[in-house]
C-alpha cells in the first residue's frame, strides 16, 4: 500500500539530472544534483554542470543545448522550472544562487553562468520588465539590466530541433515539442542501452498510455530507469527471431546464440560468416544435404554472377584497347562506369564495342544505357514520370550522367536531385 502514497510534488530536475549524468558523465562533466550552494543550507532545486578540460569538448557539445554550449564558465548552475511558470521572484532567487556560488566556492564570474531553463513560455511583460530580450539562438534570452544580467533564460518550448536542443526539450510543457524531440532523438542508431532505458521511461512517465491511471508511485530517476527496462522486456518478448538478430554482428549474435537453436542462430548469416564461427560438421549435422544446397544456391549464383561480371569487363576492356588504343585515363574511366553493370547489359556493350567503328560509337551507346538507368533510378525512387528530365539530360556526356545516376541513388528527394543537376546549382 505504501506504492499507493502520492508524493507532494515530481521532483522534475533530478530527473534532467539524471540524463545529464548518463550523458555527460562519461565526457569528463561532473554533475551535481540538489547541489549545497553554501555551507549551510538553503538548499535549492538546482543542478550544476562542472567541466574539467579547459573548454567544451566536440562529444560534450553534441548534449548541450544552445547557450550553454557557447559558453566560456566551466561552471553551469541550472534552475529548472517545470510546473511552475517562471516569475519575478524566480529570477531574483536564482540571480541569489549564481552570488552565492560564487562566494562559497571563491570563483570569479568567469568561471561561472547561470541558466533558467522554463518548460512554459514566460509572459512576454515579465522578460519585458526585467530587460529579457532573445538572442540570435531562438529560446535563449538574455538581459543587460543589473542584477539579473548574469542570469540567462532558456525556453524550452522554443528551442531550435536540433539534435543537441532535444535532450533538455524532453522537458518542454508543450506536448508538441516533446514529442518533436523523443522523434529527433530516435533516430539516432545505437543508442547506448543504459540511455534507451531511460529515455524510454521517461517518454512513458511524459506520455502515459491512453486509459492509463495517474501514476501515484514517486517518480525518482531510479523509477524511471525501471518503466524503462520494462518496456525493453515487453518489446523483445514480442519479437520474432529474426528481428532480433536483424543487424548484429556474428560475435553478438554468438552472445544471444546461448538461448537459441541451431536453426534460429544461422538465420542470416552468410556462409563464410558461419564457416568462420562454426565447425562444418556442427552446422551440416543438423541438415539433410538438400537443405544445405538450398542454403548456398542464392550465394553461388551471386558469386558466379560477378565473376562473369568481371570476366565481361575485362574482356570489354581490351577489345576497346586493341581497337581504338584509348589513353589509359579514359579506359580506367570507362571501366569504372561498367562495374555498375549487369550482365545483359554487359553482353551488349561488348557487342557494339566488336561492331562500331570508332570509340565515339561505343560511347554513344554507353551514355544511352546510362540515360536509360537514371531514368528507371528517378521513376523508382521518385514515382514520377522521368521522360521530362532525361530530355533535359541527352546533351550531357555518359561521365556526368553516371555522377547524375550515383547522385539520384542517393539524394533524399527530388528537389536537391534537381538542384544538384542544374547547369548553374543555386547554393542552399
Amino acid at each position: 500500500m505504501e506504492d499507493k502514497i502520492k508524493p507532494e510534488r515530481t521532483l522534475w530536475h533530478r530527473l534532467l539530472g539524471k540524463l545529464f549524468e548518463l550523458l555527460l558523465t562519461p565526457l569528463g562533466i561532473i554533475v551535481y544534483v540538489d547541489f549545497n550552494l553554501m555551507s549551510a543550507p538553503p538548499r535549492a532545486d538546482i543542478l550544476l554542470l562542472r567541466r574539467k578540460s579547459s573548454h567544451w569538448t566536440k562529444e560534450q557539445m553534441a548534449y548541450l543545448p544552445d547557450g550553454i554550449r557557447d559558453s566560456s564558465a566551466s561552471h553551469i548552475l541550472l534552475e529548472l522550472k517545470y510546473t511552475e511558470s517562471l516569475t519575478a521572484e524566480a529570477i531574483e532567487k536564482t540571480h541569489g544562487y549564481d552570488i552565492f556560488y560564487r562566494d562559497n566556492q571563491n570563483l570569479s564570474e568567469k568561471k561561472v553562468e547561470t541558466f533558467i531553463l522554463s518548460a512554459k513560455t514566460p509572459n512576454a511583460l515579465l522578460l519585458k520588465r526585467y530587460g529579457y530580450e532573445e538572442t540570435e539562438w531562438p529560446g535563449l534570452y538574455r538581459s543587460s539590466y543589473p542584477m539579473v544580467e548574469r542570469v540567462a533564460i532558456l525556453v524550452l518550448n522554443k528551442l531550435r530541433p536540433e539534435t543537441h536542443n532535444a535532450y533538455i526539450k524532453l522537458f518542454a510543457s508543450r506536448e508538441e515539442e516533446k514529442q518533436k524531440a523523443f522523434d529527433l532523438l530516435a533516430k539516432i542508431k545505437k543508442l547506448p542501452s543504459w540511455l534507451w532505458l531511460y529515455m524510454s521511461g521517461l517518454k512513458q512517465v511524459m506520455f502515459p498510455w491512453k486509459g492509463e491511471e495517474e501514476m501515484t508511485v514517486e517518480i525518482t530517476a531510479d523509477y524511471v530507469m525501471k518503466i524503462g527496462a520494462q518496456m525493453r522486456e515487453s518489446l523483445l518478448a514480442n519479437l520474432s527471431v529474426e528481428e532480433r538478430l536483424r543487424g548484429l554482428k556474428p560475435e553478438d549474435r554468438m552472445k544471444v546464440g546461448a538461448s537459441l537453436s541451431m536453426d534460429e542462430r544461422l538465420r542470416g548469416l552468410k556462409p563464410e560468416e558461419v564457416l568462420s564461427r562454426y565447425k562444418p560438421e556442427e552446422v551440416l549435422s543438423r541438415y539433410k544435404p538438400e537443405e544445405v544446397l538450398s542454403r548456398y544456391k542464392p550465394y553461388l549464383a551471386e558469386q558466379q554472377q560477378q565473376t562473369e561480371r568481371r570476366t565481361i569487363v575485362r574482356t570489354l576492356r581490351r577489345t576497346l584497347q586493341m581497337r581504338f588504343h584509348p589513353a589509359e585515363e579514359l579506359l580506367q574511366r570507362i571501366e569504372h562506369q561498367l562495374q555498375q553493370f549487369g550482365v545483359t547489359t554487359l553482353d551488349q556493350l561488348d557487342e557494339v564495342a566488336v561492331m562500331v567503328d570508332r570509340l565515339s560509337g561505343f560511347e554513344e551507346k554507353l551514355k544511352e544505357v546510362i540515360l536509360k538507368m537514371l531514368g528507371d533510378t528517378l521513376t523508382s525512387r521518385f514515382e514520377i514520370d522521368s521522360d521530362k528530365y532525361v530530355a533535359q539530360m541527352t546533351d550531357l556526356n555518359w561521365e556526368r550522367l553516371g555522377q547524375l545516376h550515383e547522385v539520384a541513388k542517393t539524394v533524399s528527394n527530388l528537389t536537391e536531385f534537381e538542384m544538384i543537376a542544374s547547369p548553374h546549382p543555386t547554393a542552399p
